[in-house]
């Protein structure tokens, strides 16, 4: 896989889990998904962070 490759596919996964987790804190704060910790909350925000550092990472650091 190329790099920018490698890159835009680091991307669309941060998109995905910057998505899940804003859209369910905000079921969660419309008492629609009360159910889901907010553990969970954090870990898909700490997820989508640590893949967009690795992408940051990856563009500027990391040459394959």
């Amino acid at each position: 896989m190329s790099q920018s490759a490698l890159n835009r596919k680091l991307i669309q996964i941060f998109g995905i889990l910057l998505g899940i987790s804003v859209a369910v804190w905000v079921l969660r704060g419309f008492g629609i998904l009360t159910f889901i910790p907010g553990g969970i909350i954090l870990l898909l925000l700490l997820g989508a962070i640590a893949i967009a550092i690795i992408s940051y990472a990856q563009r500027r650091w990391w040459r394959f």
